[in-house]
C-alpha cells in the first residue's frame, strides 16, 4: 500500500477519534463549497484553577461545585480537585496530591457540592472534569475574613488556564497590598512575564521578567514588591512565554475591605462592565490601552429605564500605554446599571474595570467588576444563598429574552426556571428563581433564547453586625460546547 493511501487513513481515523465520526469528502469540482455547516458538540474536557484564598487566620472559605446539563455530553465522566504546592515544595506537587483530601467532591451535573476550610494555610486548587461533568463545569471560591486588611467577603469563580491576562484596578498605593496569584496545572514548568503600568505608562521594575511557576504549583507576588511607585491605579499585564497558568489579583485595602479582580475581557472597542450595585457610594472606572493610538470613549449607563449619559463624564480619554482612573461617584443613584463604554470615532481596544465601594465611614466594603464577555448560549453563577443574591442582567444593544434556572441546592430543593425580557439599552435586577424546598445554596444558569448580546454578573452579599459584606462575578460564556466542522461521508477520496 503507498505511503500516501496510508496517511489518508491515518487522518480519517483521527477525524473519528475527534468527532466520533469519519467524515471525509471531496469538492464537487465545481468549486462550490459543499460542506455542512459545523455542529456545535459538548467538550470533553475542562480545567478549573483556584487561588490560594487567603493569608488571614480569620478567614472562613466555602467551595461550591456545579457543573449545568448538557445535552449530548457522555453519560459518564469524572471531576476532581487537587492541591498546587506552593513555591519551592511544587515539585512535589505530585505526590503530594494523591494524599491531599480535596475540600469539594463535584457531584453528577445538575447537582451542586459544596465544602469548607478555615485559616490561612488553604492552598492553591488545580480542578480537571472530564465527560459528562466538564461543559459548564463552574467552582465558586467564597471567603470571609472577620478582621484586618482585606476583611468582608472575597469571591472568585475558579478559571481555566491561559496564556495572557489583563488586570486594570490593581494598585501599589499606600493602604493597598495587591497580590497577583498564578498557578500552573501542567507537569512541566510555565515562564511568566509581569507588566505594570501606571498614569505616565510602564512602571520600572525586573522582578516580573520570567517567573518561574513549577509544575502544579502555585507562586503569589506582592504587586508593591515589583515597583518602586506608589500608584492608585495600576494594569497588571500577564504574559506567558512558555506554558500555561491561571491568573487572578487579590486586592485587599486597609479601610474598605477587599476582593479578588479577575481578568478584564480581551481588548475591544466596545465594552460593558455589568451589575454595579445600585446602592454603591463610590465607584472608580479604570482603564488601559495596550496599543500605541490613544482612545475616546462615550461612557453610559444602562439603567432600567434606557442608555443615560453620567452628567460630567460624558467622555473618557485614555492615553496609549497610560492607566486612566476616573471617579463616577454614585453613579446608579439607587437604581439597577452596567457601564456601557463605546468608541466616539475609530476603535481602539481597551481593557477595563471598575472598584465598587458600598457603605461609609468606617462600614464600607469593596468590590471589582471587570469587563466582560457576554452570556452566549450558557453562563453559570454557583453558591447562590437563599438571600443576599442579586443577578444584574444587561441588553447594550438589541433587546433580548433569557431563561435563568435554579439547581436544586447542595442538601436538597427542587430546581426552578424562569424567563425574562430585556428591552434594549437596559439593565434589570432580577428577582432570581430560587429552589423549592431550598437546603445550602445552590447554582445559577443563565441562557440567551433570543434578541442580542446579554451581559450578566451575580452580586452575592452577606451582612454582619457591622457592613454588609459583597462580592460580584461576572457570568462570560461557560464555554461547554466547541464547533466541530460537519462534513459528507466520502471514503473514495482514498483512492485517489
Amino acid at each position: 500500500m503507498k505511503r500516501t493511501t496510508l496517511s489518508l487513513i491515518a487522518c480519517a481515523a483521527a477525524l473519528a477519534a475527534v468527532t466520533g465520526f469519519a467524515a471525509v469528502a471531496t469538492p464537487d469540482g465545481s468549486g462550490a463549497d459543499t460542506a455542512a455547516p459545523a455542529a456545535r458538540l459538548p467538550v470533553e474536557r475542562t480545567s478549573l484553577l483556584c487561588p490560594a484564598p487567603s493569608t488571614s487566620d480569620l478567614a472562613e472559605t466555602r467551595y461550591t461545585s456545579f457543573t449545568p446539563v448538557t445535552k449530548g455530553a457522555d453519560e459518564k465522566g469524572e471531576a476532581a480537585l487537587t492541591t498546587a504546592a506552593r513555591g519551592d515544595a511544587a515539585g512535589d506537587a505530585k505526590d503530594d496530591e494523591k494524599a491531599a483530601k480535596p475540600p469539594v467532591e463535584p457531584k453528577e451535573p445538575g447537582t451542586p457540592a459544596t465544602g469548607t476550610t478555615s485559616g490561612s494555610d488553604t492552598p492553591a486548587l488545580i480542578g480537571t472534569a472530564e465527560g459528562a461533568r466538564a461543559p459548564g463545569w463552574t467552582v465558586q471560591q467564597t471567603t470571609e475574613v472577620a478582621a484586618g486588611t482585606g476583611r468582608g467577603l472575597q469571591g472568585v469563580n475558579c478559571t481555566a488556564p491561559d496564556t495572557e491576562f489583563w488586570f486594570p484596578g490593581a494598585s501599589t498605593a499606600a493602604g493597598r497590598t495587591d497580590y497577583v496569584h498564578l498557578t500552573n496545572p501542567d507537569d512541566s514548568a510555565a515562564v511568566v512575564d509581569i507588566e505594570l503600568y501606571g498614569k505616565d505608562g510602564a512602571l520600572e521594575s525586573t522582578v516580573g521578567e520570567g517567573v518561574t511557576v513549577p509544575p502544579h504549583g502555585t507562586e503569589s507576588l506582592l504587586l508593591s514588591t515589583l515597583a518602586d511607585v506608589k500608584e492608585t491605579d495600576v494594569t497588571v499585564h500577564v504574559g506567558v512565554r512558555s506554558g500555561r497558568v491561571g491568573a487572578a489579583v487579590q486586592a485587599l485595602d486597609d479601610k474598605t475591605g477587599g476582593d479578588w479582580l479577575t481578568a478584564a475581557a480581551d481588548p475591544a472597542g466596545d465594552l460593558v462592565l455589568p451589575g454595579i450595585p445600585k446602592d454603591a457610594t463610590a465607584v472608580r472606572l479604570v482603564l488601559f490601552t495596550p496599543g500605541g493610538t490613544d482612545a475616546d470613549l462615550k461612557v453610559r449607563l444602562a439603567s432600567p429605564s434606557g442608555l443615560i449619559t453620567p452628567a460630567g463624564h460624558e467622555t473618557v480619554h485614555v492615553k496609549a500605554g497610560m492607566t486612566t482612573g476616573v471617579d463616577l461617584g454614585e453613579v446608579t443613584r439607587g437604581e439597577a446599571g452596567s457601564l456601557v463604554l463605546t468608541p466616539t470615532d475609530g476603535a481602539v481596544p481597551v481593557v477595563a474595570a471598575v472598584r465598587v465601594v458600598r457603605g461609609k465611614g468606617g462600614e464600607q466594603e469593596s468590590a471589582f467588576i471587570p469587563a466582560t464577555d457576554p452570556v452566549g448560549a450558557r453562563a453559570t453563577a454557583a453558591d447562590n444563598r437563599a438571600k443576599g443574591t442579586t443577578l444584574a442582567l444587561t441588553a447594550p444593544g438589541e433587546g433580548a429574552e433569557v431563561k435563568v434556572t435554579a439547581s436544586a441546592g447542595t442538601e436538597g430543593g427542587t430546581a426552578a426556571t424562569k424567563t425574562y425580557t430585556l428591552k434594549a439599552g437596559t439593565t434589570q435586577n432580577v428577582e432570581a428563581p430560587v429552589p423549592a424546598g431550598l437546603k445550602g445554596s445552590y447554582a445559577l444558569t443563565v441562557e440567551t433564547v433570543s434578541g442580542g448580546p446579554v451581559h450578566a454578573s451575580r452580586t452575592l452579599t452577606v451582612a454582619d453586625d457591622d457592613v454588609a459584606s459583597f462580592t460580584v462575578q461576572t457570568l462570560p460564556d461557560d464555554r461547554g460546547t466547541v464547533s466541530v466542522p460537519n462534513a459528507e461521508e466520502d471514503l473514495s477520496v482514498l483512492q485517489k
